[in-house]
């Protein structure tokens, strides 16, 4: 370990090998994608436009031969899903308050109502043990996220939701790729929305897609946001097309996009094991990290790594977890922490005392007499009071860059004693 003084503290920066660009995208990518601009081709409103087809095929086939549907967003997809299943007003979706707010707004926006269960304290993914206490006659679905490319425990999930009837839908946003043993998220469900804008796994422009098992379910999720004349294509479900018309949201995908869709997925397993070897690596070189630890993974779980999550012991280093991640940066290493809050305390799903802006579910919440001030989540609190993450775009095997990661860590280790006495000069100026 490096008594070498810090860089916070006025030493020589050790700095990291930079991640390679990410996004890529192929000449023949570019090449595509200049010849349709060229020639107007850029709408996408159904099965007739060959781009569309080719995307939905493409993201059919890396699913197992699901269903799926291009939409605008990873929301758009996760709404679409949600809608499918027939999940609306009054319904309660038991879900996690350790996420990105669409994986929520969804709910919301189906004037459904999130009832939030705790999470794991190592990688925040949804616990299974805290969802049957949750369990109403309300209670419609499951909504699991995936976060930072880690499987959530879909054994116990889909065993309990199987239980008491329940639908699962799966946020595979940040998660293309991962597995619970050995079958792909976004297969264990009733319906799945993954997002494809430009800084995820699977990276476009903006986009997402919805896959399911049920052909009905894909059709009813895209009465509500693909355009009408889509949903008079050939292999629509018949009995729905007498409802088919323009009361939607514009969830549709484009024509440019789903070129680069299409050709993304041609590179994105090999990224992956590329992730994948790098976190193996440096797995192995942060085994004797002392404050800052990586979690431990199911011998089911196999991550995709679209970001690294890691909890800090605080209390054991005697440092302010800001004071650590300032020491990591000023050294090159970008560390921050995702999630701010549990959802559940934010102020625009809290309808008491609320004087914000109008939103269109604080109504619904009120009528519904939910009251999340009660809402006790003991283990989010920890991983949002111990958390770091840092993207990982590490997709091409490199030993060097992470080894100079776990050197980065272990310099700052090692000087915790110059970090308590700078953290105290900052306090007393």
């Amino acid at each position: 370990m490096s008594k070498e003084t810090l860089a916070i503290l006025g030493g020589k920066k050790l700095g990291v090998l930079a991640q390679p660009p990410f996004p890529t995208f192929s000449k023949r990518a570019v090449k595509r994608v200049a010849a349709n601009l060229e020639k107007g081709q850029v709408l996408g409103l159904g099965l007739s436009s060959p781009e569309i087809k080719e995307a939905e095929q493409a993201i059919s086939k890396f699913h197992g031969g699901l269903h799926a549907m291009g939409t605008a967003s990873g929301h758009g997809a996760l709404q679409s899903s949600l809608a499918g299943l027939e999940v609306g007003p009054g319904d309660e979706v038991i879900t996690t308050p350790y996420t990105w707010g669409a994986s929520i707004s969804c709910i919301l926006h189906q004037n459904a109502i999130p009832i939030f269960a705790d999470v794991k304290k190592d990688t925040g993914l949804l616990d299974p043990d805290t969802i049957e206490a949750l369990i109403t006659s309300r209670t419609k679905a499951i909504l699991v996220v995936h976060i930072y490319g880690q499987p959530a425990d879909m054994t116990k999930i889909m065993k309990i939701a199987r239980k008491h009837n329940l639908v699962v839908v799966e946020d595979g946003s940040q998660a293309h790729g991962a597995t619970w043993k050995g079958t792909p998220v976004g297969n264990f469900g009733d319906a799945a929305g993954f997002s494809c804008m430009g800084g995820k796994l699977l990276a476009t422009i903006e986009a997402g897609y919805m896959v399911t098992p049920h052909e009905e379910v894909l059709w009813r999720g895209g009465m509500i946001g693909q355009h009408m004349g889509r949903l008079q294509d050939r292999s629509c479900v018949d009995e729905l097309k007498p409802y088919t018309d323009s009361l939607v949201y514009t969830y549709r995908m484009n024509a440019i996009t789903a070129v680069l869709l299409s050709e993304q997925f041609k590179k994105l397993p090999r990224e992956i094991e590329g992730r994948r070897q790098n976190m193996a690596l440096l797995t192995t070189y942060l085994k004797d990290a002392k404050y800052m630890k990586l979690p431990k993974y199911s011998k089911y779980a196999n991550p995709a790594y679209h970001i690294t999550t890691c909890n800090f012991n605080f209390e054991a280093a005697g440092i302010r977890r800001e004071t650590f991640e300032k020491a990591l940066s000023a050294e090159g290493f970008g560390i921050g922490h995702y999630v701010p809050s549990p959802i559940h305390t934010w102020k625009r799903i809290n309808w008491q005392g609320y004087k914000g802006p109008q939103t269109m579910w604080l109504d619904n919440l009120k009528r519904a007499k939910v009251d999340y001030r009660k809402v006790e989540t003991p283990n989010c609190q920890y991983k949002i009071d111990h958390a770091l993450e840092f993207a990982f775009n590490y997709y091409k095997p490199n030993q060097k860059a992470m080894q100079r990661l776990a050197d980065i860590v272990y310099k700052v280790e090692a000087n915790i004693d110059a970090l308590r006495a700078y953290e105290k000069n900052i306090s007393q100026q």
